[in-house]
């Protein structure tokens, strides 16, 4: 049998204690036993751990070991600038993992200082730390609750729960005996570690301290929870492993090859310096294929990627989330401030002669019932607006004031015309808040409360300003339209009042109400949500709300927004409970709504999607969200939730807006596009350079490129356009497309056809300056080979802006970045030819500007015959497209 569903009598003998709690020696001995009221850390691993871990990467492998193989041979250059780049990488890796280090830490930092406790019968202050079972602890207004507990006091007891449970507004708490399963959220009768009381004060008795408290069970969760790698990480982690297969086969294959021409004919009489070279020439091939700049490259492209979110109210705490979010298919997102905003707000009036709806704002003349009826929601309330702004109490209360406010009824000048003579505050057990003043000249008593209640109060009601009988028929249609706004997910208060002939107020004088009308309330949607939505239907994007409020608020908000409609289910967490694995993978695509759900509820549902290959987004604030938000593809927090929800999340919304994430994806799909447009300009230039290395062997030449040329062309030139390819704006169809197959490789379709094509003209082009080139001598060759080689790559940025447009078509300069990158490019090609530094790149002294002009003209013929292929190549589609465009 669970706490809450214990009386006090049966709670006192399974937590041993009493009505006056423990004794200090009893206390200090649990304490021993159990340890002390604190969260429990697993250890992390260390910075050390983290930098060895980056030198699994089978491309970072391969990259050591042509760096060892270039230091044992002497080519003590090369193989230092391969090792400071691995080591900046690595570096740059480990303080991107540190950084998301710390959602363990602020969870600790909710945990309460200190804690008021009865202990051999008197009341001390004492460390929350030292908290045991079975303590008696005491609770005030503005107190953070130090432990999980069993009420056994509560004197009008509210209590933000909103960390655990995600609802806006505080729990009223109360003393009764709960029977079934029930979720956190609507355990009244207890309280939990973390949260804040808001009003009142009360007793408990500790129930679980530390690791076994609910905000301890969510640590757990935290700490078990396995952050999963992103589709980016994954597809480079396969075409990793597969290109450095294929790039020690080739290197492997091609040393063979020389070695056994060497003994064709008899052994040379250099063997040793023959074997060498060829061991050269291996390593070559190696350097040509490996782009040692691509992890710096996708790094800083997603760093751009991160200051185009940031201007959609969307900040990336960690990089790999830019790209995540446009290949997300699920977005699981909470009500509370995502989708609603997060404000309760009066939505509705009904009076006795059945005028409802909002009041205008507009200048009138108010009736009588009209009048009253505002005055009353003022005068029996304890909110106010600061004079800067700030709204300070009851979220409810404060929503009556903004509907004075708002129909043009100042709520100051009412409370200073009427001003309060006496009150009986609101309590959890008579569900009524009133208030004593002098109106008119008499004196009477405003009172608010739940319907019901009101209802069995009043005796009379006011009709179009004459106090008429509450009699069986006004009853009806009162109750039938307090069921109407409940069938709506509207919260409901009541209102009435009273003329009486005394200064104080008891609380029998709340009976025998003259009653007015009802208010109505709800936390409504954004307005741009429902566009937003929309939009993400639009894009083969799913949306599911999880929350931790009721199902019927949930679904009535989820309707009205989009997210349900005809054939979707709804699941509380109870219900989601009874459902086995097998049994929620059938229903999971239909059901668009959990509402009361626990952290353990969220993992599962994201896990769910999960297992059938979806990426999922998960949106939260609260420390109930924390674990989700690091099991998700993509954790989304929102700018006002909790360090703990913020440090588990990759994204934080600084506007908590569901149409910011909308935004962000966009931007996500153009930072892959554009990703994929760096990684394709730097393949297609290294599988020119290989083409052009194998043609070499083939043929007999000398290997047409050094090992420190191509470390230069990788690492230095290639790098400014590859980066600069990460600012190209998004296609027009971005969002209507559907999200990404995370399986499907970077190299796929035209993609894959269009590197391999712009690999083999470059290859061309370099094979046949080498061969004008060894007509003067072989080391001309190499160096025709070496500057066609980069003006190609550097001038194919052009072609790679589009595998579907020419550069003149996506607008020539459009993207000023890739024409600064081209000249700079081409800046850098000229330092190289500077004496001193010609000799390093193996640029002999009779180099001419003829055989520059050459290169150049050849590299041109590449990149034009590139750029005029898309014209032919795409002359239908684009037609099809501009059509099909015309008609929506």
């Amino acid at each position: 049998m669970e706490i809450y569903q214990k009386n006090i009598k049966d709670l006192q003998q399974t937590l041993q204690t009493s009505e006056n709690g423990l004794s200090v020696a009893e206390a200090t001995k649990r304490l021993a036993e159990n340890g002390p009221n604190q969260l429990k850390e697993q250890p992390k691993k260390s910075s050390w751990r983290l930098f060895l871990d980056t030198f699994k990467d089978a491309m970072v492998v391969v990259l050591l070991i042509v760096a060892i193989i270039q230091m044992v041979m002497g080519a003590h250059v090369e193989s230092l600038v391969i090792f400071a780049v691995l080591l900046l990488n690595s570096v740059v890796s480990v303080i991107q993992t540190k950084k998301a280090e710390g959602s363990l830490d602020a969870l600790k930092k909710l945990s309460a200082p200190d804690a008021a406790v009865i202990r051999d019968q008197q009341e001390i202050q004492i460390p929350a730390k030292d908290l045991v079972v079975g303590d008696l602890v005491i609770l005030e207004a503005g107190d953070y609750v130090p432990a999980d507990g069993r009420l056994v006091e509560a004197g009008s007891l509210k209590v933000d729960e909103g960390m655990l449970t995600g609802e806006s507004t505080p729990a009223e708490k109360d003393l009764a005996v709960l029977n079934g399963t029930l979720p956190v959220g609507d355990r009244d009768n207890m309280v939990f570690s973390g949260t804040i009381v808001t009003y009142g004060r009360g007793k408990f008795f500790v129930s679980a301290t530390g690791s076994q408290t609910e905000i301890g069970q969510v640590a757990n969760l935290l700490e078990s929870t396995t952050e999963s790698k992103t589709p980016l990480q994954r597809g480079l982690d396969r075409f990793s492993k597969k290109l450095s297969l294929a790039i020690l086969a080739l290197s492997i294959l091609i040393l063979v090859v020389q070695i056994s021409r060497l003994f064709i004919g008899g052994a040379p009489t250099n063997l040793t310096e023959e074997v060498i070279n060829a061991f050269m020439f291996a390593v070559a091939v190696a350097v040509a294929a490996i782009p040692e700049a691509l992890q710096s490259i996708v790094t800083i492209v997603l760093s751009l990627g991160t200051k185009k979110m940031a201007k959609q109210h969307a900040i990336i705490r960690k990089l790999p989330a830019v790209e995540t979010l446009g290949s997300t298919s699920i977005i699981c997102t909470d009500k509370t401030g995502t989708l609603t905003q997060n404000k309760m707000t009066v939505v509705d009036f009904y009076l006795a002669n059945g005028q409802s709806g909002e009041f205008s704002n507009e200048p009138k003349n108010w009736s009588f019932d009209e009048k009253r009826l505002i005055d009353i929601s003022v005068l029996a309330n304890d909110a106010s607006i600061a004079e800067d702004g700030t709204k300070l109490g009851d979220p409810t209360e404060i929503a009556l004031i903004d509907y004075s406010q708002k129909n043009n009824q100042a709520y100051r000048e009412i409370q200073k015309k009427y001003p309060r003579l006496a009150e009986l505050p609101f309590d959890s057990d008579r569900k009524l808040m009133s208030t004593l003043h002098e109106i008119d000249g008499q004196k009477i008593m405003v009172t608010k409360g739940g319907p019901d209640i009101v209802f069995q109060r009043a005796s009379k009601i006011l009709l179009d300003g004459k106090v008429v009988p509450f009699d069986q028929a006004a009853q009806k249609k009162m109750q039938a339209q307090n069921e109407a706004f409940s069938n709506r997910a509207l919260r409901v208060l009541a209102f009435a009042y009273k003329e009486i002939n005394q200064d104080e107020l008891n609380f029998e004088a709340e009976n025998d109400l003259i009653l007015v009308g009802l208010l109505a309330m709800i936390d409504p949607p954004r307005k741009e949500v429902f566009a937003a939505v929309k939009e993400a239907r639009a894009a083969g994007i799913k949306t599911v709300m999880i929350t931790g409020d009721h199902k019927t608020t949930a679904v009535a908000i989820a309707k009205e927004i989009g997210i349900f409609t005809n054939g979707n289910q709804a699941l509380t967490g109870s219900e989601l409970d009874q459902l086995t694995d097998a049994e929620l993978t059938d229903r999971l695509a239909d059901i668009t709504v959990y509402a009361r759900v626990s952290p353990e509820n969220k993992i599962r549902i994201i896990r769910a999607w999960q297992a059938q290959g979806h990426i999922s987004a998960m949106t939260g604030d609260g420390v109930n969200d924390a674990p989700a938000l690091k099991q998700a593809d993509i954790g989304i927090a929102m700018g006002t939730g909790t360090d703990v929800a913020k440090d588990a999340a990759a994204m934080v919304l600084t506007d908590d807006n569901f149409a910011s994430i909308i935004s962000a994806v966009a931007v996500g799909r153009n930072v892959f596009d554009n990703i994929k447009k760096a990684v394709a300009y730097l393949f297609a230039g290294n599988l020119g350079a290989i083409i052009a290395i194998v043609f070499a062997l083939i043929i007999g030449w000398d290997n047409p490129f050094t090992a420190l040329q191509l470390l230069f062309i990788n690492l230095v030139n290639d790098s400014l356009p590859a980066i600069a390819l990460g600012t190209e704006k998004a296609e027009p169809d971005i969002m209507a497309r559907n999200p990404r197959d995370p399986d499907k490789g970077i190299f796929t379709g035209k993609t894959l056809i269009s590197v391999t094509y712009r690999g083999i003209l470059i290859a061309a082009a370099v094979i046949f300056s080498q061969w004008f080139g060894n007509m003067t001598s072989p080391e001309i060759g190499v160096a025709m080979a070496f500057t066609t080689l980069i003006f190609s790559r550097t001038l194919q940025t052009f072609p790679a802006r589009s595998n579907t447009e020419t550069a003149i078509q996506a607008g020539f300069f459009s993207n000023k970045i890739v024409l600064i990158a081209v000249l700079v490019s081409g800046l850098l090609f000229g330092l190289t030819l500077l004496p001193g530094v010609r000799e390093i790149f193996a640029i002999p002294a009779d180099f001419s500007l003829g055989n520059i002009g050459l290169a150049l003209s050849l590299a041109l013929l590449a990149v034009f015959l590139m750029e005029i292929t898309k014209v032919f190549l795409n002359k239908r589609p684009q037609k099809n497209y501009q059509a099909a465009k015309n008609q929506q």
